[in-house]
C-alpha cells in the first residue's frame, strides 16, 4: 500500500508537472504577441462626425461607431454606479482579475438555468473591446484577457480604466458609451439621467439586444430590476431610493437620429467635400464639427416651394391614371389591409393616401372612395384638371365633362385630405399622383457666395442625382443676360436699336443654312437692346452674338464663372450648351453683387474633436466687370419682371431682377432671380429629357417656384433696392427708339446708363430715321 501510495504521488506529481509546463507554455506563447496596452494610454476612438447648419441645428451625421465621448467627471455618480454594480461590484477591491465574482456568477447561472452574470471585471472588457476586438468564446481569447487585465490594472489607475469603459461599452443600436446610448434611448445628455434611467443603460452590456427599450421594454425593466437591486445589495443606494426608481416610469424617446433627411443633397455634398479632402477615416472615425451656411428655415421653404410648384405641373400635364385595380370580390381583403395599416398612422387633414374608388356618380359629378374603413368624397370640381396626358395641347384648352372619364369603381388611387365631410363621409378628399418631373433650386447670398439652401431634385430616398450641381442642361435663354452684359463692355448700351428681322446663317463646313427664330414666330423691326432682353428675342440675340464676337463672348462667360464646354457657333445666343444651375447662379451673382466673381460657399469652418479649426472658408472675390456694369445688367434684368417674360415674378412687391428661360420642345425650363439679399435659381425637366407640356416655359413653369420661395424667405424682410453706383445716371428714353422720351413718344421707360452711354437726342415724329449708323451696322450683319 505504501508503494502504491508512493508510486501514485509521484505518478500525479509528474503529471501535473508536464499539465503546468504545458499550460505555462501555452500561456508563454499566447501572451508573446499580446497587444501593447499604449491604445489605453492614447485613448483616442472612433466619434461620431456632425454637420451643422448655420442656425446651429444637426443636419447629418457620420460614423463607423456611433459614440460621444465624454469625461467621466461630467456623469453623474449613480450612473457609474449603476454600471459597477451590474457589471464589476468588486472593481476598487481586485488587481484585474476576480476570482470570487467569476465563482458567484458561474454559481447564480447555474442556479437561474441561463446566463444572468458575467465573470469578467470592467479591466478584462476594457482588455478585450479596446485591445482584443473580439468577443469568441475561447479559451485563448481569455487566457489574453485576463493577462491584459492584469497589465492594465498595474499601469493605470481606476478612475482611468472606468472612464474609458463607460466611454467604450457597445450598448445596441449601434451606440457606443453611455453618452451616445442615453441620447439614443432617452434623447438627453448622459448628465441628466435619473436613477432609474442609468440602470436600464447598465443593464444592457449583457445582452444589448435582448434587453433594448426601444424593442422590448418589458425585458429592460427586468433587468433594471436586477441592476437596482444589486445598487441596493453594495450599498449605493437606499431602500427607499429602490423603491422609487423602480416606480419611475420610464419614457423612452429615440434620440441621436441621422437628420439627413432635413438637408439630404446639402449634406451629401458637404460629406462628398469632406472625403475627397480628409479621407474616410477622418470623416467617419474622427469626430469633425462641420457648420455649414446652411439655413434650415430657408431650406424647408425652398422644399416646399419646389414640390408645390412640381405638382402644379404635373397636373396641368395630364391625369396618368390609377395606380392600381382591384375586382370587387377583393374589396373587403384591401380595405381591411389599409385599415389595419392605418391603425399605426392614423390619416389627417393634408396628408396624401391610398383610396378605393367605390362608386362614380356622372350625374351628382361625384366620386365616393374608401380609406380604410372610413368613407370619404371626391367631389368632381378637384379633379377637372385630369385631363389624359397630351403635350401637345395646353392643359387649359381640354379638361373632363365627367368623372367616369378618368376613374372607374375598384380603381385605387392617391387622394390628398383636405377637411372633414358630412355623413355618411368622413373626409372630402382632391385627387393626387406623384410627380414625375423633376426640379432643384438653389439660393445663394450674393454679397458672400454662401450657398443658404439646395434642394437637387424631387426626393432624395428616389434619386440622389443633384440636378443642382451635377446635371449639365441647356439653360436656353437664361444665358442671354451673360451675352448682353458682354455687349455692353462691347460698346452697345441699353438704347441701341437692333432689328429683329429674318437672319440665315449660312455654315462654312457643310453650306448648311440654320434660321432662328422667335418663340412666337412673329418679327418685330427695330428693337432696343433693353426691350430684346426683357421680350427674350432669340434673332437679337443671335445678331449680337455674331456682332461682339464668339470667342469674346466665351471669354467673357469664364470670367463670370461658366466653367463648362461652350459651343463655338451662333447657337450659343439660344443657350445651345449645357450649364449647371450652380454656374449660371454663380454668373448672376456678378450682376447682383457689384461686378465680383464669387466661390460658392458650402462650408464655414471645420472643427476636429480636440476644437482645432482645421478648415475655414476663405471666399476668393475677383472684380470681374465694372460695379457700372453689373447695375445696367440688373436694371435690364429688373425689365424682364416688370415688362417682359419674367412678369410672374412682379407680385413679390419688391425689387427684383431675373431671368426666364425655355429650351426647344419645352425640355428645360429656369427662372434665375434676384433680390439685394438673395439670389434664387430654379430648373424645371424630365430626367430623360422628354418635352413637358406645351406652354411649359420658363415663365410658366420655373418662374412661380421662384416667387413662392422669395415670398416667404423675404417675409418679415425691410424692402431695399439696389445699390446704385457713383457712374450710373438714369434717362427717361423712348421705348422704341432709344433715344431721349419726348412729346412724341408713345411710350417711355426710365433706364440705367454708363455715364457718358445715355442718349443725347429726343425722339422725333414717327417715320422719321434715327439711329442710322446702327441701322446701317444691322444690314451689313443681316447680309454676312
Amino acid at each position: 500500500m505504501k508503494r502504491f501510495i508512493k508510486w501514485s504521488f509521484w505518478t500525479l506529481a509528474v503529471i501535473l508537472s508536464v499539465v503546468i509546463i504545458l499550460c505555462a507554455g501555452v500561456v508563454y506563447i499566447w501572451s508573446s504577441n499580446l497587444p501593447y496596452i499604449d491604445a489605453i494610454e492614447n485613448y483616442n476612438p472612433p466619434v461620431i462626425s456632425e454637420i451643422y447648419s448655420s442656425d446651429g441645428e444637426i443636419i447629418g451625421r457620420f460614423y463607423e461607431e456611433k459614440r460621444i465621448v465624454v469625461p467621466i467627471e461630467e456623469l453623474p455618480e449613480h450612473l457609474i454606479q449603476c454600471f459597477i454594480a451590474a457589471e464589476d461590484s468588486r472593481f476598487f477591491k481586485h488587481r484585474g482579475l476576480d476570482l470570487l465574482s467569476i465563482l458567484r456568477a458561474f454559481y447564480q447561472n447555474i442556479k437561474a438555468g441561463k446566463i444572468e452574470q458575467g465573470g469578467s471585471t470592467i479591466t478584462q472588457q476594457v482588455a478585450r473591446s479596446l485591445l482584443l476586438r473580439s468577443n469568441e468564446r475561447t479559451f485563448k481569447r481569455k487566457v489574453r484577457e485576463a493577462l491584459l487585465a492584469i497589465q492594465i490594472e498595474k499601469r493605470f489607475t481606476k478612475k482611468r480604466i472606468l472612464n474609458i469603459y463607460l466611454n467604450q461599452i457597445y450598448l445596441g443600436e449601434g451606440t457606443y458609451g453611455v453618452e451616445a446610448a442615453a441620447r439614443t434611448y432617452f434623447n438627453k445628455p448622459a448628465k441628466d439621467l435619473d436613477i432609474a434611467e442609468s440602470a436600464i443603460l447598465a443593464g444592457l452590456p449583457q445582452a444589448p439586444s435582448r434587453y433594448n427599450p426601444l424593442k422590448h421594454l418589458s425585458r429592460a425593466k427586468a433587468r433594471q430590476r436586477y441592476v437596482l437591486s444589486r445598487m441596493l445589495k453594495e450599498g449605493f443606494i437606499t431602500k427607499e431610493q429602490y423603491e422609487d426608481a423602480l416606480n419611475t416610469p420610464i419614457h423612452i424617446q429615440r434620440g441621436l437620429r441621422n437628420e439627413f433627411q432635413k438637408a439630404p443633397y446639402y449634406t451629401e455634398y458637404v460629406r462628398q467635400f469632406i472625403l475627397n479632402r480628409f479621407g474616410k477615416e477622418i470623416l467617419y472615425r474622427g469626430g469633425l464639427k462641420i457648420y455649414t451656411n446652411l439655413d434650415l428655415r430657408l431650406q424647408k421653404i425652398a422644399r416646399a416651394s419646389l414640390i408645390k410648384g412640381l405638382k402644379e405641373l404635373d397636373k396641368r400635364e395630364g391625369y396618368r391614371g390609377p395606380i392600381d385595380h382591384i375586382e370587387t370580390d377583393k374589396f373587403h381583403e384591401f380595405i381591411e389591409s389599409q385599415a389595419e395599416e392605418l391603425t399605426k398612422d392614423p390619416p389627417d387633414i393634408g396628408r396624401v393616401v391610398k383610396a378605393l374608388v367605390e362608386a362614380v356618380d356622372d350625374t351628382k359629378k361625384e366620386v365616393h372612395v374608401r380609406i380604410g374603413h372610413d368613407r370619404a368624397l371626391l367631389p368632381f370640381s378637384s379633379m377637372m384638371w385630369a385631363r389624359k396626358p397630351d403635350i401637345k395641347v395646353p392643359y387649359y384648352i381640354h379638361s373632363i365633362k365627367r368623372p367616369s372619364e378618368v376613374l372607374n369603381t375598384g380603381d385605387v388611387i392617391l387622394v390628398k385630405i383636405e377637411g372633414e365631410s358630412q355623413s355618411p363621409f368622413k373626409w372630402k378628399v382632391c385627387l393626387e399622383q406623384e410627380p414625375i418631373v423633376q426640379g432643384a433650386i438653389l439660393v445663394i447670398e450674393p454679397q458672400t457666395g454662401k450657398v443658404k439652401a439646395m434642394v437637387g431634385g424631387r426626393d432624395f430616398k428616389l434619386s440622389q442625382f443633384n440636378r443642382a450641381i451635377q446635371a449639365r442642361r441647356q439653360p436656353g435663354s437664361a444665358f442671354k443676360p451673360i451675352i448682353y452684359c458682354a455687349a455692353l463692355d462691347k460698346g452697345l448700351t441699353p438704347a441701341t436699336v437692333i432689328f429683329d428681322t429674318p437672319f440665315v446663317y449660312k455654315s462654312e463646313i457643310d453650306s448648311s443654312k440654320w434660321k432662328p427664330r422667335n418663340y412666337s414666330n412673329t418679327f418685330y423691326g427695330p428693337t432696343i437692346l433693353r426691350t430684346a432682353l426683357a421680350k427674350s428675342r432669340n434673332i437679337i440675340t443671335v445678331k449680337i452674338l455674331k456682332r461682339i464676337g464668339i470667342d469674346y463672348v466665351i471669354n467673357y462667360a469664364r470670367r463670370l464663372g461658366i466653367q463648362s464646354e461652350l459651343s463655338q457657333d451662333l447657337s450659343l445666343a439660344l443657350g445651345s450648351s449645357g450649364l449647371s444651375l450652380l454656374e449660371l447662379v454663380r454668373a448672376y451673382a456678378c450682376f447682383a453683387n457689384g461686378g465680383r466673381l464669387i466661390s460658392p460657399q458650402f462650408i464655414d469652418r471645420i472643427v476636429d474633436r480636440e476644437g482645432t479649426v482645421i478648415w475655414e472658408s476663405n471666399p476668393e472675390q475677383k472684380q470681374v466687370i465694372s460695379p457700372e456694369t453689373a447695375f445696367v445688367m440688373t436694371d435690364l434684368l429688373r425689365a424682364v419682371i416688370t415688362e417682359g417674360t419674367g412678369w410672374r415674378a412682379k407680385k413679390l412687391g419688391r425689387p427684383c431682377a431675373g431671368k426666364t428661360g425655355t429650351t426647344n420642345e419645352m425640355r428645360d425650363a429656369w427662372f434665375i432671380g434676384y433680390t439685394p439679399e438673395l439670389l434664387t435659381g430654379v430648373w424645371v425637366g424630365y430626367d430623360d429629357m422628354r418635352p413637358m407640356g406645351r406652354g411649359e416655359t420658363g415663365s410658366r413653369a420655373a418662374s412661380p417656384i421662384w416667387l413662392y420661395f422669395m415670398k416667404d424667405a423675404l417675409k418679415g424682410v425691410p424692402i431695399r433696392d439696389f445699390k446704385v453706383p457713383e457712374k450710373v445716371v438714369f434717362a427717361k428714353i423712348d421705348s422704341k427708339t432709344g433715344l431721349l422720351a419726348g412729346p412724341f413718344s408713345e411710350k417711355a421707360v426710365f433706364q440705367a446708363f454708363i455715364k457718358g452711354t445715355e442718349p443725347k437726342r429726343y425722339a422725333s415724329p414717327p417715320d422719321t430715321p434715327e439711329s442710322e449708323d446702327f441701322m446701317q451696322f444691322d444690314m451689313e450683319v443681316s447680309h454676312q
